[in-house]
């Protein structure tokens, strides 16, 4: 496994990471509404490294997202100084309360306003070709402005947000990532090796075009997929009301967050044609 690299062989889970107490759900919704209570309490089973639930609180019509980091605890001081940077122009949760050192109890959290929509996945699924063209519009767009943003120079960013390390050591970063990818066991399973063989033979056939891609240094988000989109209807139009999950962003390739989505699309010619 590279360093850094998030353990995506399993984002659903059939249970919650984690259950807590009506008690310590009080509490910590207090912390930023202190007269309300939780009425209701649902939790995400969509993800591997965090715990994240909606509650409905008694207030009407509030409702918020707690998410727990569960995996690092930096990474919610990062996600939030990212959330900071990109909110002046790309759609992102409201951020109500964070506790970024956590308390005795629980890891650091934060509460978010609850965003109204559905994901860009369920979407899709509903396959409504002119809904799915004007989200994708709006998806293309949203992905433009968040590539807008530069660092210094490229690698993994950390709180501020700052840029820590390279991605990957050493020379041929691109085609060494890939073939590390080809080499990994569960890819085994799915792909002869004929195939694999192939495609890394290709791979490494591009690497002084690929070099190219070394120094960029652009934000990107690192998850950029359907699931991590929320979109709903606005002014008659599907558009992109929040970009969600910012924990695995670099400072690199823009293509990085254009290969993500493609990954998650067996139809993209369904997903890309023309918005008018």
């Amino acid at each position: 496994m590279l360093r850094g690299a998030p353990f995506e062989s399993c984002w659903l889970r059939p249970t919650p990471r984690r259950t807590l107490p009506e008690s310590l759900l009080n509490r910590i919704v207090q912390a930023a509404f202190p007269h309300s209570q939780v009425v209701d309490v649902r939790p995400f089973t969509a993800g591997l490294r965090n715990a994240n639930f909606r509650i409905q609180l008694d207030s009407p019509g509030q409702c918020v997202v707690l998410r727990i980091y569960e995996h690092h605890p930096s990474l919610c001081r990062k996600e939030m100084d990212l959330l900071n940077l990109v909110s002046p122009t790309v759609p992102v949760p409201e951020v109500i309360h964070e506790e970024p050192d956590g308390w005795n109890d629980i890891p650091p959290f934060v509460l978010f306003r609850y965003v109204d929509g559905i994901t860009f996945h369920e979407l899709k699924r509903g396959g409504d070709a002119g809904a799915i063209s004007q989200a994708a519009f709006s998806v293309g767009r949203t992905l433009a402005l968040i590539h807008r943003i530069a660092f210094p120079k490229p690698g993994w960013l950390g709180p501020g947000p700052r840029v820590g390390s390279p991605l990957l050591e050493g020379p041929d970063p691109a085609p060494r990532f890939v073939a590390s990818c080809l080499e990994s066991e569960n890819l085994e399973r799915r792909m002869h090796a004929d195939l694999r063989d192939s495609t890394a033979a290709m791979v490494w056939s591009y690497a002084p075009q690929l070099a190219g891609l070394d120094n960029e240094k652009q934000l990107a988000h690192g998850d950029f997929g359907k699931s991590n989109l929320v979109v709903q209807r606005a002014a008659g139009a599907w558009t992109v009301a929040a970009v969600l999950d910012w924990e695995f962003a670099i400072a690199g390739s823009p293509l990085t967050d254009v290969g993500q989505l493609l990954r998650y699309e067996r139809n993209w010619r369904t997903l890309v044609q023309p918005h008018f």
